[in-house]
């Protein structure tokens, strides 16, 4: 049975539902604002091209690479190489530079023609003769380096102004293929003190040449103290001066040599005469090359054929007033001259990082400071016009004029001998003029002779 305490309740229950019956609709709640779409964010300013952005210094690969150097010179040359070496370094410091110093150009040539033939891998760079062009092509060694010289800011003018004697021998079928660096010329030294004792002028022509250097040739006991020595050491190049002089190079080109033209034989006659004419320096071959210079600066002899590459040490040793002149020509107020020395090569068998690094090298070592700080310190002749106007070659100048003296000597200067097959071509011309010299045979029968032989040397190389 039912309580009246739960029909009360069941009651209040009624009532309540029917109330909520009644009760006017509750409005539902809005519904939430829908958030306004966000706008787009405007399109942040686009990064700027990477071509646009500063360049950043690429990290270079550490390369190293050899460079063989002659020394065999009075000057230091592999100290001063060193040093040039450690400034290079501290530009370029992902570049190493071993140096390798030989005795000669020819020491130099033969260890890479001997390191190549073994199928070794030669060095990127060498300073070899500049004569040795043709042969250096030929062989397939070196490598053109017009690709280095375009990249070059304003490279036509870097080239143009190197010495055009020194330039010479740089081209070959419209190509570029070395950069003079160590270059010398023929000159003559001449003891001007004795000079002006004995009342002579320099020489102007083969006659008051010949004349001079028997004036000056004095007897002490049985010594006998030159008016001229002339050495036969590199032949053919203290040669060309004489045949330049009588107004025909010993070539005419690369395929041609005229070693039997009468001006030559003239040439060839004059030198013999110096001795058994005049009496004025010894007869026959001189082997004095290593010491005439000596003999010079002591003043045992008034005057030497020599190369401008000893002037530094000549003014070092005298102690009188050393003139330096090209040689006397035949004819009256001729003179006459060649150039000689190395240039730089970069060889093609070593790889090309290699390659690309030694032209740097090239290039740093013939800015025009070094160029002139390298012939200061060691006699040969600045190879760039413009390391004539540094501040240094100036001051030199002026205390050395000397200096000036071997570079106008290259205004007298021809060709220096250059051909095919150089080495055969060399030694004949060398074999034969040694025979004139010492009465084996006339100057015209060993010209004739040499002529001959080198054209038959030449045959293969100019068809």
């Amino acid at each position: 049975m039912r309580t009246p305490k739960m029909y009360l309740v069941v009651t209040a229950i009624l009532l309540i539902g029917l109330l909520a019956a009644c009760s006017p609709p509750v409005p539902a709640a809005p519904a939430e604002q829908a958030a306004p779409a966000e706008e787009a964010a405007p399109a942040e300013e686009a990064a700027p091209a990477a071509e646009d952005a500063p360049a950043e210094e690429p990290a270079m690969e550490p390369v190293t690479f050899q460079v063989f150097y002659p020394v065999a010179v009075d000057a230091p040359i592999a100290a001063i190489l060193n040093g040039y070496i450690e400034d290079f370094q501290a530009e370029y410091s992902y570049i190493t530079v071993e140096p390798v110093f030989s005795g000669g150009y020819g020491d130099v040539q033969t260890a890479i023609q001997t390191t190549i033939d073994g199928g070794g891998e030669p060095p990127a760079l060498a300073v070899m003769l500049a004569t040795a062009l043709y042969d250096l092509i030929n062989a397939d060694y070196i490598a053109p380096l017009d690709g280095y010289v375009a990249a070059v800011e304003n490279g036509d003018a870097y080239v143009a102004d190197f010495l055009p004697a020194f330039l010479a021998n740089s081209t070959y079928d419209d190509q570029l293929w070395s950069i003079p660096f160590q270059r010398s010329a023929v000159v003559m030294y001449y003891n001007a003190d004795m000079f002006a004792e004995a009342g002579l002028e320099p020489p102007t022509s083969w006659q008051s040449w010949a004349e001079a250097a028997e004036a000056l040739t004095a007897q002490e006991g049985d010594a006998t103290n030159w008016g001229l020595q002339y050495p036969s050491g590199w032949p053919y190049w203290l040669f060309q001066p004489l045949a330049i002089g009588a107004g025909q190079n010993i070539l005419n080109d690369d395929c041609t040599v005229v070693f039997d033209d009468p001006a030559v034989i003239e040439a060839v006659q004059f030198y013999i005469d110096l001795s058994a004419e005049y009496g004025a320096m010894p007869a026959g071959v001189q082997a004095s090359w290593p010491t005439v210079t000596t003999d010079f600066a002591s003043g045992l002899t008034a005057m030497i054929a020599h190369s401008s590459g000893s002037l530094r040490g000549i003014l070092e040793q005298a102690d009188f007033e050393v003139g330096v002149m090209p040689h006397p020509g035949k004819e009256e107020g001729s003179y006459a001259s060649v150039p000689g020395g190395g240039n730089f090569y970069i060889l093609k068998g070593a790889a090309q990082e290699q390659q690309d690094a030694a032209w740097k090298f090239v290039e740093f070592l013939s800015r025009p400071e070094y160029v002139a700080d390298y012939s200061i310190n060691t006699g040969y002749i600045a190879s760039r016009a413009s390391a004539y106007d540094t501040e240094a070659m100036q001051a030199y100048v002026a205390e050395v004029p000397q200096a000036l003296a071997t570079r106008d000597a290259l205004k007298h200067a021809g060709a220096e001998l250059s051909t095919q097959n150089l080495g055969q071509v060399r030694n004949i011309f060398h074999d034969y003029l040694q025979r004139a010299y010492n009465g084996e045979m006339t100057a015209a029968e060993a010209m004739a002779a040499a002529q001959a032989e080198a054209e038959a040397a030449l045959a293969d190389f100019c068809p």
